[in-house]
């Protein structure tokens, strides 16, 4: 399932190198104590839990509440457990840019040198998927920019994924966690998080169950047949008034080739339309249309996002401070730092981080 969203503003540059440095050694020191302490499986968790990955970010230096707070920890990370993986018996592949799109070749490198308890192929099916789901089945306007896959020889799997908005500046980020995937196009999320709503056409909804069903049976009719009903949308005087459903921008050359190859390959549901390669979010807008105005389904316009980011305001805004949370977040922390083997100078640093945390 999908365990959280946050959102947070669009910076751009890098970490200075003597400070990504050290994030990447207290990281790897951190990613030992829990693992060792409880296992690579608790380790998933913990990443997979916007709140708790906040406050990992928090810890190791980075800018609270900047996008880059998310690609630098995730690549820290990544540097953390590098020569470790087999040990530790975690592994991370993507990144940013593109370095998310080799995440696919690199789940497979893996499998050739470990033994995971898991379809090589059902991981980077996982990792595609839930790719899709959040650049393509949610599209609440932030285009996907980085992937961080993290899985272990179990097979437990988590996803830190982040997209950005060029006309908000802002940058949103996805959470989620294998345990429960027992369908990955309804309701996936379990905890979306940020303070900003929009509207936003969300086809995983489980308001949007009705679409869904309606547009994989769509897509196996003849390419001739859709683009007569998408004509008949177009010229229809009731277009319904939402931003997400364009008729300006539907390519009607690039969707007759779509449509022809969701034809030749006949998916049997929703799922198995969104992984056709070349099914975008422009495909998904015109059969929605189609399901819409000629079939009368309701797909679902609302933004899932619930509440913000990290553990609340002390102000109350945008709600109380969960201090059960909170105080989860800091204990764990401060039980890794107590027992990892850092410089007097970098342990002294961590701490005196968690009292700001804290508040003293």
């Amino acid at each position: 399932m999908k365990t959280g969203t946050a959102n947070l503003p669009l910076h751009y540059g890098s970490a200075p190198r003597w400070l990504f440095e050290r994030m990447v050694k207290l990281a790897r020191e951190i990613t030992i104590f829990i693992i060792c302490q409880f296992s690579a499986e608790e380790f998933i968790d913990r990443l997979s839990d916007p709140f708790w990955f906040q406050s990992l970010g928090c810890l190791l230096g980075f800018d609270w509440h900047s996008s880059g707070l998310t690609t630098t920890t995730c690549g820290a990370l990544k540097m953390a457990v590098k020569g470790l993986e087999k040990d530790l018996g975690l592994f991370v592949c993507g990144g940013k840019g593109g370095a998310s799109r080799k995440t696919p070749q690199e789940i497979e490198e893996v499998g050739q040198k470990v033994k995971i308890n898991s379809s090589v192929s059902r991981l980077i099916y996982s990792s595609k998927l839930s790719a899709k789901v959040d650049n393509t089945a949610l599209q609440d306007g932030f285009q996907l920019y980085h992937h961080s896959f993290f899985f272990t020889k179990k097979g437990k799997w988590a996803v830190v994924q982040q997209g950005m908005s060029s006309v908000s500046r802002m940058a949103r980020r996805y959470h989620w966690l294998s345990d429960k995937v027992d369908d990955f196009v309804e309701e996936p999320q379990a905890a979306i998080c940020c303070d900003q709503k929009q509207e936003s056409l969300n086809l995983v909804a489980k308001e949007s169950g009705q679409t869904r069903e309606v547009e994989a049976k769509i897509a196996v009719n003849k390419p001739a047949k859709n683009l007569k009903l998408l004509d008949k949308v177009v010229k229809s005087l009731n277009l319904p008034r939402r931003h997400q459903i364009v008729v300006s921008d539907l390519n009607k050359d690039y969707l007759a080739k779509i449509l022809l190859k969701t034809y030749q390959q006949q998916p049997e549901d929703f799922e198995a339309l969104l992984a056709i390669k070349g099914v975008g979010p422009q495909t998904l807008r015109a059969l929605t249309l189609i399901a819409e105005l000629i079939y009368s389904t309701k797909p679902s316009y609302q933004d899932p996002v619930r509440y913000s980011f990290a553990h609340g305001g002390k102000d109350g805004i945008p709600y109380p401070v969960n201090k059960k949370t909170y105080d989860q977040s800091i204990d764990i922390l401060k039980k890794a730092i107590s027992r990892i083997s850092l410089s007097p100078y970098e342990k002294d640093r961590a701490f005196k981080r968690l009292l700001i945390m804290e508040g003293k």
